[in-house]
């Protein structure tokens, strides 16, 4: 039997990590790390040189893919390239990439509504699905979905990002029942209300933010740093047995 640290040791895993370089995912990127994971980060932008220093730092090995993951048609080769730089093994996949377009629902620009969920919805799932066969070919896995508080609520002036995020949900929960028994586990993260470039707008309007921040009981924007956690448990041996589950990290936002 494993000692309980043990259980979460990431040691000769690789994980692969969309939008690892910036915000939520250089938060979760930064706790595998120093989790002992090697790490290939598929980034829109050149990964940027003290990033790929300091999750080197940690001793393990720190690889970048850079690609558009709104161009599906290039989301097999994108996977192939992170597989590569893997050393033919990846045992983690964390679908991390997302936009938000604020527009109320009346007047929402149809390419907009295209646009996020392309690359919210359409780009995690061709992932989870080019990793999941590599993951089922290899006996084991885990992948994590980023979902959002909008996984449950409808949301305000959102309804492309609202309408991905449900989705993203419900695929976590449809994969987890096709390949819980072949070894692979997939998951869902939902962070709360979290201080990123997604949310500056909110946090700028005194109004909202303060209306926010009332509903949170822990009184306080979540940060990258408070995924870490929820990543590594999920990456690791200790959730071993859990299988399709949306796990929120929201300061108790769920709880009001």
């Amino acid at each position: 039997m494993q000692s309980a640290l043990s259980l979460f040791n990431l040691e000769g895993r690789t994980a692969v990590v969309t939008g690892g370089g910036v915000g939520l995912g250089l938060g979760m990127a930064r706790g595998l790390a120093q989790a002992g994971a090697n790490l290939v980060l598929i980034t829109q932008r050149p990964l940027q040189e003290d990033v790929k220093t300091e999750l080197s730092s940690y001793g393990g090995k720190v690889s970048n893919v850079q690609a558009d993951l709104s161009e599906l048609s290039g989301l097999a080769d994108v996977s192939k390239q992170a597989i590569d730089l893997a050393d033919g093994k990846v045992d983690i996949l964390i679908n991390n990439a997302g936009i938000i377009r604020r527009t109320p629902a009346a007047d929402h620009p149809l390419e907009d509504w295209h646009a996020v969920l392309r690359l919210n919805l359409d780009a995690a799932f061709y992932l989870c699905q080019q990793f999941g066969q590599h993951m089922i070919q290899n006996g084991y896995g885990k992948i994590i979905n980023i979902a959002s508080m909008l996984s449950f609520q409808g949301g305000i002036n959102v309804p492309g990002y609202t309408a991905s995020k449900h989705g993203i949900a419900g695929i976590t929960k449809a994969l987890a029942n096709e390949w819980a028994s072949k070894g692979v586990n997939v998951n869902a993260i939902a962070p709360g209300y979290m201080a990123t470039d997604n949310t500056s707008a909110l946090r700028q309007d005194e109004k909202r933010s303060s209306e926010i921040l009332d509903r949170i009981p822990a009184n306080r924007w979540g940060t990258p740093e408070d995924l870490a956690g929820a990543a590594i448990y999920l990456s690791s041996s200790a959730s071993n047995y859990i299988n399709g589950h949306v796990l929120c990290v929201d300061g108790g936002w769920m709880n009001r």
